[in-house]
């Protein structure tokens, strides 16, 4: 039987750092994470205080601006993994300018979003989802992940046009928006591809105490701004959850879908 991987890309810091620890924790799988720079942190920075075997960790060298940089992990994990299949795959690359008004829209900080917000996610999805399980795959069962395999695309609230009732945020909310249409798009193809064996969806956090959303701390309920750690657990179980009923759509941490 095939044997099962899973990825978390980027996994330097934040969500990502947390989902990769809650993955080594709760499975015994080998976990590809990736990360720009600093490979050697991250992995510590992953493995630290976990008893785990180090070996189901490999941290390879990604930039979502660099698709070259994709094509080489892909390309690894092709070769590592050639007799496997990817599992689960969190793909949650994400920055923010906020823009109270239009005036405060400046071109380089917008393009930089949509590299990395949108055209990130994408990049990563053309070459990784060829590593999905194929319809004639037999998928190993495990109570601790979802019966099919996910490609994990990370969205938010304000991505919804139906929810948008404060405006701003301007080239943030139409980053997102467009993930939410490419994973729509991508678990067209899956279906056509791998048929009930893979699926795709749009994931929103919540509001994580991280270095992107630092500038709403203050304003934000306490109750209401969660920890990595917190995330990380909430949208894997979310993914876990879901199943083939909600491919392609866009799902908050609690599970409750998120209108386009």
């Amino acid at each position: 039987m095939s044997k099962p991987w899973l990825l978390v890309s980027p996994a330097s810091r934040g969500i990502g750092l947390q989902l990769a620890r809650r993955l080594l924790k709760t499975t015994d799988l080998p976990v590809i994470a990736t990360a720009r720079k600093d490979l050697a942190s991250t992995s510590e920075q992953i493995l630290d205080g976990l008893d785990v075997d180090k070996q189901r960790l490999e941290v390879l060298k990604l930039d979502v601006t660099d698709e070259s940089s994709i094509s080489e992990a892909a390309s690894h994990c092709n070769s590592r993994f050639s007799s496997g299949y990817l599992r689960v795959a969190f793909c949650i690359p994400g920055i923010l300018h906020p823009e109270k008004s239009l005036s405060q829209i400046d071109h380089a900080k917008a393009l930089s979003t949509f590299q990395i917000n949108t055209i990130g996610p994408l990049l990563l999805s053309k070459h990784f989802s060829p590593l999905l399980p194929r319809r004639s795959t037999t998928l190993e069962s495990m109570t601790e992940l979802p019966a099919s395999a996910v490609l994990a695309l990370i969205s938010g609230r304000v991505a919804s046009t139906v929810d948008n009732g404060l405006g701003g945020w301007y080239s943030y909310r139409a980053s997102k928006a467009a993930v939410n249409s490419i994973a729509k798009s991508v678990d067209i193809y899956l279906r056509q591809r791998c048929g009930e064996n893979a699926m795709a969806m749009a994931l929103h956090p919540g509001t994580v105490k991280t270095n992107l959303s630092a500038s709403f701390w203050a304003t934000t309920p306490k109750e209401k701004l969660f920890t990595p750690e917190f995330a990380a657990e909430k949208l894997i179980q979310v993914v876990k959850d879901i199943g083939l009923n909600g491919r392609g759509k866009c799902w908050d941490w609690e599970g409750k879908e998120i209108p386009p």
